[in-house]
């Protein structure tokens, strides 16, 4: 189709880069005038393209339209105007030329929230449900009929930001491009907009932002983040105005402590504190304000009212006067109007905006990774000199707010500096084991040693416990308000976030985890899954149950879902951060604290997560980190009696003997996700790319560690030799080798027992007669490197076809064509019941399939395609429980059920 694209902005570019992506011929881009020199971002991406571009300043004049704009503009032949964000007003003669309309996005569930602000007012008003709608253009004012609607959950402390960065921008780009779709395919409705519950508000502008203090909490907390960061809420303070920003409810049970500061209009003082500033609504509820911005421009933290400016200038070694250096160049680069740079030039007055400040965060990012800014840094440093005062401090780690110690070791590899805790993490503190006891962690690479770690002893197990009792029974964790707990849960995965690159490397170095797919699964899915458990922490809730009236009098039940205390993690050392990820944030999330022991062999980005953890602001006690020995660490928590819960993921054997300690100790809650010989059933009518493609990642995805992988291949007759020659040929282009390197598909398995052991297996598995068609042997360089594998003829009596191999290791068997209900037989032969798979373009065939598969999980037509709101847990020997979704917070939640007669 021949699309106008008409608006601006980095959301117009995005869809504009989407719409080619899908093969639509953008006729023009209509933009607005290059501004200090600068074009706009969709207009670089199209001139970048050869597509032509207008910039024209207006395109009527007195309410009429320019008859030279419009000409230009039919004169491109566009079937469809697509209006993603424009601040332009456009004659009807142009939006009803095209064929196909014009089709505008805009930013609220219309008919609610009409008009430039809806963002603005949807937080505002308090909205519980936001999202975005593409309509049709007409002669109203965002009147037109709805095509697509998209709707998401505001979060209490969302702002304008916050909310646009995480559904509004990314998914309303698909949302535009879907709509675009629907029409190319003559599906597109035209829902009229009902005149019910429609509102238009005007635009949000600086002068009208005045904070009206006579409200609730709730309300001042709303008017606050709703104007956040543009235009901004003021008040008058000291007799200038100040603008607030960073707004979040807080709980009313604690006094807050500090110093007064007195507000114009306001009914009372508000307080600054250590944290920020303290804000009381007309029902003497509290807010919390972090940051504030005054009428020069000079943003603070809120917490620095009554110091600000009082900090002494730190001197400048060579290496950062080097880089102070680099930094006047880029604001040279940035601020093109200012001659020269000097340490007073501001960056705002000087001319930058909110785009540039996204760049100089970038910037600084590029030369000095480990330098973690945030766009609030730059607001609260406008000046040179405070710019880089405040880079260097982050770069010297002296710019955290709590005090934490942390005796790091610091390696500078994969082009970075990672700095990595190697202490027993108790009580919100490092710390050396009982008797100074270390072992050495060792890069699955080289098999060279990383670093000495603490080694956890019974007494060090012991004062954990203790930690995480108090914490949960007197400490802030078991009295917070669950949105509190929440957003602490939500900042500690922004702070992953941060450092998913330093993760990702320590990853790597300790796993052997190839770096790219560390950053993409490892760690990616880690902070998806503390970002997902976060949003329950307050919508964990009972039930009433009608139960039989004790006449003449009345009954009420009702339940209640209550944390259930100290509990115990246990985790293994193919995904270590994913595990604890998958485990934790749950526990997290129903109120429950933590006592971890990771894997002995890869302790080291669990250490990195309870620094994180510190600095998120997790009180201290609620996560404990004890690298140590499963014989002794795990043992012990099993057995501990004031552990009330044990989640483990390790081997079918181990999980039986925890299983019976945590019986025998206090009848501790259990979950276990252990061993799997995953079936993998190919019929003959499958797509064969996809099954081949998918049948490879079911095996060797993270080099075969992983607790999902397919065990064996079970292959139709007709197209088993096609397939394995296939697959030979992929096995083949598997690049063995560093996972740092980017190019690298294959990295060193675990650890050397483990390598021993696929050895062995591969052994085994020529000694009984099944046919090695490729590798089997370890490869010949330094590390724990194991050729990816192929065994084919493997029949159902072999140790292979029934134990897993935790290894780039497939096992492949053939069946008869029409023999279905014998190859479930097959496949369900087994002990374990982890996961399952099925590939067939049958749609009958594959839920007749998915249904006798005794597993928990049944992937179909796909493999490995786990999810933060998915269920994940086995049946019979693979254990019992439930990691991700709804239901693993069931796993850390106990349920009372309370009856009253009245």
């Amino acid at each position: 189709m021949k699309i106008a694209v008409i608006g601006q902005s980095l959301f117009g570019q995005e869809v504009y880069k989407e719409l080619r992506k899908e093969g639509h011929t953008i006729v023009g881009v209509f933009t607005i005038p290059d501004k200090d020199g600068k074009a706009d971002p969709l207009a670089k991406e199209a001139e970048k393209d050869g597509v032509p571009v207008f910039k024209f300043p207006r395109w009527r004049v007195k309410g009429q339209a320019i008859p030279e704009v419009v000409s230009q503009y039919k004169a491109t032949g566009a079937e469809l105007n697509v209006l993603p964000f424009c601040s332009q007003f456009i004659p009807m003669e142009v939006i009803d030329h095209p064929k196909h309309g014009s089709i505008i996005y805009h930013p609220s569930l219309l008919p609610r929230h009409r008009g430039a602000s809806a963002i603005n007012w949807t937080l505002i008003h308090g909205d519980k449900k936001g999202g975005f709608t593409v309509f049709w253009a007409d002669d109203g004012l965002d009147t037109g009929p709805i095509l697509l609607q998209r709707e998401c959950d505001v979060e209490p402390n969302d702002t304008v930001n916050t909310i646009y960065k995480r559904f509004l921008f990314p998914e309303g780009v698909k949302g535009t491009v879907e709509a675009i779709k629907l029409i190319a395919e003559g599906k597109a409705p035209r829902i009229t907009q009902p005149l019910e519950g429609a509102t238009y508000e005007g635009i949000q502008k600086k002068e009208n932002a005045k904070i009206d203090w006579n409200q609730t909490a709730e309300a001042l907390h709303n008017w606050i983040r709703g104007n956040d960061k543009v235009p901004g809420a003021w008040a008058e303070v000291d007799g200038q105005k100040v603008t607030f920003y960073g707004s979040t409810l807080v709980d009313n049970s604690t006094t807050a402590s500090g110093q007064p500061l007195e507000i114009h209009g306001a009914s009372r003082p508000g307080i600054v504190t250590k944290a920020g500033l303290v804000l009381f609504g007309n029902d003497n509820k509290t807010l919390l304000v972090k940051n504030l911005q005054f009428e020069d421009g000079k943003m603070i933290a809120a917490a620095q009212y009554f110091s600000s400016g009082s900090s002494a200038a730190v001197e400048l070694t060579e290496e950062e006067k080097s880089f102070a250096e680099q930094m006047r160049a880029v604001w040279q680069s940035i601020l093109t109007n200012v001659s020269r740079i000097e340490d007073a030039t501001d960056f705002f007055k000087s001319g930058a905006g909110s785009m540039d400040v996204v760049r100089l965060v970038e910037e600084v990012k590029l030369r000095a990774s480990n330098c973690h800014l945030q766009n609030e840094d730059v607001y609260m440093n406008t000046t040179f000199q405070e710019f880089i005062q405040m880079c260097v401090r982050k770069l010297r780690g002296e710019d955290d707010e709590e005090e934490l110690v942390v005796d790091y070791v610091e390696k500078n590899i994969n082009n970075m500096n990672i700095k990595m805790p190697h202490q027993l993490f108790i009580n919100g503190e490092f710390v050396d084991a009982e008797g100074g006891k270390t072992y050495k962690t060792i890069n699955p690479n080289d098999s060279t040693a990383i670093c000495d770690v603490s080694l956890a002893q019974i007494s060090d197990v012991d004062k954990a416990a203790a930690a995480a009792k108090e914490a949960f029974e007197e400490g802030d964790w078991g009295k917070m308000n669950p949105r509190d707990r929440g957003r602490l849960i939500y900042k500690l995965a922004d702070l992953m976030e941060q450092h998913q690159e330093e993760l990702a490397t320590i990853e790597a170095i300790d796993s052997g985890a190839v770096y790219t797919l560390a950053l993409k699964t490892h760690i990616g899915m880690s902070i998806q899954t503390f970002r997902y458990f976060a949003g329950w922490c307050d919508k964990i809730q009972g039930s009433t149950i009608p139960i039989n009236q004790a006449r003449p009098n009345r009954n009420l039940t009702f339940t209640r879902k209550e944390p259930i205390g100290v509990c115990a993690i246990v985790i293994p050392w193919n995904y270590p951060l994913m595990m604890l990820a998958w485990k934790t944030a749950a526990c997290l999330a129903a109120g429950n604290t933590v006592v971890l022991k990771p894997a002995q062999v890869t302790p080291l980005t669990a250490l990195k997560f309870a620094e994180l953890a510190a600095r998120a602001g997790l009180p201290k006690g609620v996560i404990n980190i004890l690298p140590g020995s499963g014989a002794l660490v795990g043992q012990r928590l099993s057995d501990h009696p004031d552990v009330r819960k044990l989640g483990f993921t390790g081997s079918t054997e181990i999980g039986k003997h925890i299983m019976k300690s945590c019986a025998v100790s206090n009848v501790k809650k259990v979950s276990l996700e252990l061993g799997g010989k995953s079936p993998l059933i190919i019929f003959s009518d499958c797509d064969m790319d996809k099954a081949l493609r998918m049948g490879m990642s079911s095996v060797f995805f993270n080099k075969g560690e992983n607790c999902i992988a397919a065990g064996r291949l079970f292959v139709e007759d007709t197209i088993h030799d096609q397939f394995v020659k296939k697959v030979v040929e992929e096995v083949k282009k598997i690049k063995i080798g560093d996972p740092l390197d980017r190019s690298t598909d294959h990295g060193p398995q675990n650890h050397k027992a483990h390598l021993d052991k696929l050895v062995e297996y591969c052994q085994t598995g020529v000694n009984e007669g099944a046919t090695l068609v490729c590798g089997g042997k370890q490869v010949q360089r330094p590390g724990f490197f194991f050729e990816p594998t192929v065994f084919t003829d493997v029949q159902d009596h072999m140790y292979i076809a029934k134990e897993e191999s935790f290894g780039p290791i497939m096992i492949i068997s053939k069946f008869k064509g029409g023999e279905v209900d014998d190859v479930l037989r097959r496949a369900n032969a087994t002990e374990y019941g982890l996961a399952s798979g099925v590939f067939t373009r049958d749609i009958s065939k594959a839920l007749y399939v998915s249904e006798k598969l005794n597993a928990g999980t049944v992937f179909v037509n796909t493999y490995n395609k786990t999810d933060v709101a998915a269920p994940f847990g086995g049946f019979k020997q693979s254990g019992f429980g439930k990691d991700l979704g709804h239901e693993a917070l069931n796993e850390y939640l106990k349920t009372k059920a309370v009856t009253i007669e009245y």
